[in-house]
């Protein structure tokens, strides 16, 4: 018998890498469709090394069984315009989008930097959307025709123009990282944009909740206050600042602070991972103040304002549920924040004020304006707000007179005859500290 060592031309595949494993004097297989391609047995002789022969040098691809032959085939003018580039051979295995994708979906669950929410939607895209229809494409036949036919033109018919962006920018996103960790030779996404598939313009959502209808809102969470005390601070709590869900859902006591005047929302809670200091005018102290003594009336003494069960504060989809209950399909969380804005531009307030106090992503020059100059326009811009509201059934909930505290002397009276009343008495802007009430938080 012949046991030199050789090279054996095959139809590569698994199954023949397989047979010619008993042949122990086969080093070498390799497929006379790809010539440069070679497969070479390890001494376990179920593993293998693939390599590609370029200019009398032999890159190492991968291994065998974790890279397939068909893998292989299927990557190969990929590596060979990488190999001609750089010199790089190896990828990552990956043959397939639905890889790629599965790679990233894992990467943006265990991402620290996303809240909860974003990974779940995240999550939700791949799987419910962009697998089914790009899961077995093969990465080498991605470009703007398959992309077209196999997602962008057939979401448009069933999904909102604005959600199929989405689905665009989170492939995008994929490939965009796997190619900056070196994981795939080339960015096939790279040269894409959103226009070209689509000329339609993505309009935003109309409101479903306007100015004309505040006064019959209000009128409601006056109601739901009594009944549902918890609903209708939440709700109060977004009207009033126009801040987001998920980062009013998650308040703290102890970020509230009285003697300042001020609400502290943290970057971890936040969309735009910066952190917030909402001005609290005189409605809203006396609203925090009959609130915390509902809350203890009811037996609570905890950190947050809106509590679930289980001693944190509610979730996304139990304060989701809340304006479920409140809104009954006819507005949502997100109408609040719309028409606060919109009611700030009506009442005059500064454009750019308006921004700040929503927390948009602003840059940093603004973000260092905020923490500085902008603090009393902020504040002032608020206290026209909320007057507003007063005229319209507010001035009820949080039975206060609506005077602001540096013209007047009422507001001790009304805070000492109603609510929070071991709380600091707040005169011209100072604060009357006592033995019961130096340094007192809410």
């Amino acid at each position: 018998m012949n046991t030199q060592i050789k090279t054996l031309t095959v139809k590569l595949s698994d199954a023949e890498i397989a047979r010619n494993a008993k042949l122990e004097h086969v080093r070498d297989l390799r497929d006379a469709s790809h010539p440069a391609l070679h497969f070479r047995y390890l001494k376990n002789r179920t593993r293998g090394s693939w390599y590609l022969l370029h200019k009398r040098q032999w890159h190492l691809i991968g291994h065998f069984p974790d890279l397939s032959s068909k893998q292989v085939v299927a990557a190969l003018p990929a590596v060979r315009l990488r190999v001609a580039a750089d010199g790089a051979a190896s990828v990552s295995g990956w043959v397939a989008v639905g890889e790629l994708l599965d790679w990233f979906g894992d990467r943006m669950a265990k991402s620290r930097a996303l809240s909860d929410k974003r990974r779940a939607a995240i999550k939700s895209a791949i799987s419910c959307q962009l697998k089914p229809r790009l899961d077995d494409l093969l990465l080498s036949d991605l470009n703007a025709q398959t992309l077209d036919r196999q997602l962008m033109w057939p979401a448009q018919e069933e999904l909102s123009l604005s959600y199929v962006q989405q689905l665009f920018r989170l492939v995008a996103m994929a490939f965009r990282q796997a190619r900056k960790l070196d994981l795939i030779p080339f960015n096939p996404m790279a040269e894409l944009k959103f226009s070209n598939f689509t000329t339609a313009r993505i309009l935003p959502k109309p409101a479903r909740l306007r100015d004309v209808q505040l006064p019959e809102l209000v009128a409601l969470l006056a109601e739901r206050f009594e009944s549902a005390p918890g609903d209708a601070m939440l709700a109060l709590m977004m009207l009033c600042h126009g801040t987001r869900i998920g980062e009013t859902r998650q308040a703290r006591w102890a970020d509230i602070a009285l003697p300042e005047r001020e609400w502290f929302l943290p970057a971890e809670h936040t969309k735009t991972k910066t952190e917030l200091r909402v001005p609290l005018t005189d409605q809203v102290v006396g609203l925090l103040c009959r609130y915390r003594d509902r809350q203890a009336a009811q037996g609570y003494d905890g950190a947050f304002l809106f509590p679930s069960r289980r001693g944190k504060p509610l979730s996304d989809n139990q304060a989701s549920a809340v304006f479920t209950r409140l809104g009954q399909g006819a507005w949502t969380s997100h109408d609040l924040r719309k028409v606060t804005r919109t009611a700030w531009t009506d009442l005059g307030v500064d454009g750019h004020i308006g921004e700040m106090l929503l927390n948009h992503s602003l840059g940093k020059i603004a973000s260092t304006y905020i923490n500085t100059q902008a603090k009393e326009q902020r504040r002032l811009a608020l206290v026209k707000w909320h007057d507003w509201l007063d005229a319209r059934g507010f001035k009820a909930i949080h039975a206060q007179t609506g005077v602001r505290y540096e013209d007047s002397q009422n507001l001790v009276d009304a805070l000492n005859g109603g609510a929070c009343e071991q709380e600091p008495q707040f005169v011209k802007g100072e604060v009357l500290k006592s033995a019961e009430t130096t340094g007192a938080w809410l």
